[in-house]
């Protein structure tokens, strides 16, 4: 079941066990040859539910919407009510999947991205499934308590982490963030980490607004061999 919104809105989508957004960037489809850039958005637990105008409220969802020139499919998905994304780390790589087989996606450009509870669910899914993503983006969140930090980074010491975080976060202490970040950089790996001088919880408004953070998605895919460049 499908509800069309106008030209490029995101459209409503049900096909999945997940409902979720689906943006279609200005010129997708003018040239049938083009593959586009995919990017993932996990919300944060205030916005679980059935009202789909919450995955909006906060975040990338919205913004890829009120942003013309926005250059990805965006995919913005919403968890159940009193549930995790750890509940749904499978349901999320079907999501992925049934995008991809659907529309003109660009495979080694493939990237993901999480606020607050999003990002415990990001770190959870491309720890899950590495070779999937160019780059992943994760905003005031830390590592889901059941997982193994050690052995997870190492799974992904070579894909491109971005980190956000607010050092007055009092939501989600600033040391979840610390902690992958050290955890990848102890795998080998070399994570970046933003940290925003007496910024509370809202640390996702300012990086999503920064045209930085897509440039960056952008420069990264995904090699014939699985590893990112």
């Amino acid at each position: 079941m499908t509800q069309t919104q106008h030209a490029f809105d995101s459209v409503l989508t049900r096909k999945s066990s997940l409902n979720y957004w689906l943006h279609l960037p200005a010129g997708y489809g003018d040239d049938p040859d083009e593959r586009w850039p995919v990017i993932l958005f996990l919300h944060g637990a205030g916005e679980r539910g059935d009202e789909m105008a919450l995955v909006k409220k906060h975040g990338m969802a919205g913004l890829a919407d009120e942003e013309p020139d926005f250059p990805f499919i965006a995919v913005s998905p919403q968890c159940p009510l009193d549930h995790w994304w750890s509940d749904f780390i499978p349901e999320l790589a079907a999501l992925l999947d049934e995008v991809q087989a659907v529309h003109a996606v660009d495979a080694d450009r493939v990237y993901l991205t999480g606020l607050s509870m999003g990002a415990f669910g990001s770190w959870h899914l491309v720890t899950e499934y590495p070779e999937r993503f160019a780059a992943a983006a994760l905003i005031c969140g830390a590592a889901p308590w059941h997982l193994d930090m050690a052995s997870r980074a190492v799974r992904v010491k070579d894909v491109p982490l971005w980190f956000f975080h607010g050092d007055a976060d009092d939501v989600v202490d600033i040391s979840g963030s610390r902690a992958m970040v050290d955890a990848v950089h102890a795998a080998g790996g070399d994570p970046q980490f933003t940290i925003y001088p007496g910024v509370t919880h809202d640390s996702w408004t300012e990086t999503y607004a920064n045209p930085t953070l897509y440039e960056w998605f952008l420069s990264k895919e995904r090699m014939a061999n699985g590893e990112c460049r």
